[in-house]
């Protein structure tokens, strides 16, 4: 997905000259042929990642499309005030796109771990997040938040899908019985809950930030579990308020809020956490038992 994202948004550059892209050294180097050939719209404020943040706000007062690129914890964490003041506060937009994760990038501690980035930015208004679960998924989403001026997120991961599943709507992958259990699944989560081989619907979606909330409707009858690779329950609110005239019951799985201090490989995370294929089996299994 990193490689997808630099091809394309170099592209971008190329192509439009409203685009700017802000980075605070991370994946400088991958992007030196575009800042040569675009210094006045390529920069890099160094390890410096609040003022990139408002770097970007005054890029977009000016009436240029900024990107800003960096490690999660570091673009959203680290940068939060600087996003909800120089950006949401001003109501300029930009497109942050970050790497990392949850804990992609495990073997470097927790220092690179945010699995409260999203939850972070519910904080704010006006967000749009995707996280993709297939290179393939990313071109369009840069493409569509280049044409634009809203403030878009997009979560880049190591973690993907075998098949890539364009679009932002809500997509039913697998059916299960008639008005049994909807299991939907955000980006990387997909195949996981796949190798569980549960007997449910199996749903996805790219785009948690607006969630289809139409299509969620058309298909829960009785039980929701949402997957997400970020922070459990980050969802909980939208999916509420979205079925607040559906009788159901919902399970809501991601990264829990006790941290794992073992570095690990991101697998050894996602059993940690239980979202590999066996541990979400265990979790569905034991919320769908009606005794």
């Amino acid at each position: 997905m990193r490689d997808t994202f630099v091809a394309t948004t170099t592209a971008i550059l190329e192509e439009d000259p409203r685009t700017a892209l802000v980075l605070a050294d991370i994946s400088a180097d991958a992007f030196a042929p575009a800042m040569r050939r675009h210094p006045d719209r390529v920069l890099n404020v160094g390890i410096r990642e609040q003022l990139m943040a408002g770097v970007a706000g005054g890029l977009a007062l000016t009436g240029l499309r900024p990107f800003l690129h960096s490690y999660a914890p570091f673009v959203i964490d680290r940068a939060y005030e600087q996003i909800k003041l120089d950006l949401g506060h001003q109501n300029a937009g930009a497109v942050i796109v970050s790497i990392g994760g949850s804990y992609d990038a495990s073997a470097e501690g927790y220092t690179h771990q945010s699995p409260g980035d999203v939850a972070l930015l519910d904080t704010l208004e006006e967000w749009t997040v995707h996280v993709p679960g297939h290179p393939d998924e990313v071109p369009g989403m840069l493409w569509a938040a280049a044409r634009h001026d809203e403030r878009v997120y997009i979560r880049l991961s190591s973690q993907q899908n075998a098949a890539a599943y364009p679009g932002t709507d809500l997509k039913v992958v697998r059916r299960g019985p008639q008005n049994g259990a909807v299991v939907l699944a955000v980006g990387p989560m997909l195949d996981p809950v796949l190798r569980a081989g549960l007997d449910v619907t199996v749903a996805y979606t790219n785009t948690p930030r607006p969630l289809d909330v139409n299509r969620l409707r058309e298909l829960v009858t009785d039980e929701i579990v949402m997957v997400e690779p970020y922070l459990a329950g980050t969802s909980s609110r939208v999916v509420s308020a979205a079925l607040s005239r559906v009788p159901h019951r919902e399970l809501h799985l991601g990264v829990s809020r006790a941290e794992h201090r073992g570095y690990g490989s991101p697998a050894d995370h996602a059993q940690w956490h239980g979202l590999d294929p066996a541990g979400l089996r265990a979790s569905i299994e034991a919320f769908l038992r009606k005794d």
